[in-house]
Order: structure tokens, then sequence, then C-alpha cells
């Protein structure tokens, strides 16, 4: 059966994950505009840096709750990847949606809304509310994909 267009791209964020050295949460970003993919990203470690894979992850060593202390995580977010590869290609995102499979923290709904996104579409829920309330006060789109459908 053929897939509609939020399963494709929500597919295609899925696979996008699995690049991903996180040890936690292996999590896709795609970013779309007019069915097209201007850009991807996935969570891992800055460039040069080593990976979590490789040296262990000091959250789960220190038993940090998930959605908190961000500032600990040594992994730039899937978001955040996604946002910074359109910059460096000189891609525009402004007025895109962008696919996660995961639901953006705080911190990656403070760069999607001022990257002027205009809509978010993700999948496995993200315990930061005020994400959500945040992307709700700056009028950008969200929704949880729904896999049943």
């Amino acid at each position: 059966m053929r897939p509609t267009i939020d399963e494709y791209f929500m597919e295609i964020a899925t696979i996008v994950a699995k690049r991903s050295t996180c040890l936690r949460n292996q999590v896709g970003a795609v970013i779309v505009k007019d069915k097209r993919i201007l850009s991807t990203g996935y969570n891992g470690a800055p460039r040069n840096l080593e990976h979590c894979l490789d040296i262990g992850c000091v959250r789960q060593q220190n038993n940090i709750a998930s959605g908190t202390r961000h500032e600990l995580c040594r992994a730039v977010h899937a978001e955040q990847n996604a946002i910074i590869q359109a910059a460096l290609h000189g891609v525009s995102i402004e007025n895109a949606t962008v696919y996660c499979t995961h639901q953006p923290c705080i911190l990656c709904a403070k760069m999607l809304i001022n990257s002027r996104i205009e809509k978010v579409i993700f999948g496995v829920v993200y315990p930061d509310k005020e994400a959500l309330n945040f992307f709700n006060k700056a009028g950008v789109k969200v929704e949880q994909f729904d896999r049943s459908s």
C-alpha cells in the first residue's frame, strides 16, 4: 500500500535516526518543504568529538532523567543538526515542516521557532510540555504522528 506523505517522511526520519550515536534515544529529523527534503539530522556528538557509543553516556552514568539537564548531554540533537546542515549548505527552511521521530525538547523548539519552521510532526512523546507551550504561543502547528492510521 502506498504510504501517505506523512508516513513517507516519518519513515525516512526513522531511517535517519539509525545513524545516531546516542545510547539513550536514537532520534532522526527530516526538514521538508513542498514534498522535498531540505535537510536531515540525527543526534550525536559534535564534529570531531568522541561519540557516546565509544565512551559512554554521562546522563546514564549520573541517572539524569529524560527531559532534564539538556546542557549535560554531549549530543547535538537531531533537529539542531538538521537546522545546522541547512545553514551550512545555504538552504532556507522558512515555512517548512520538520518530521521528528521524537517530540522536540525546549531547546530545539526555540531553534525551530526562530528558524521559522511552520509545522512539527513527531512520533514519540518527550517529557517536555514547555516545548509544546512554546510552539503553541509562537503559532507553530504541532501534530503527533499516528502510526495506526
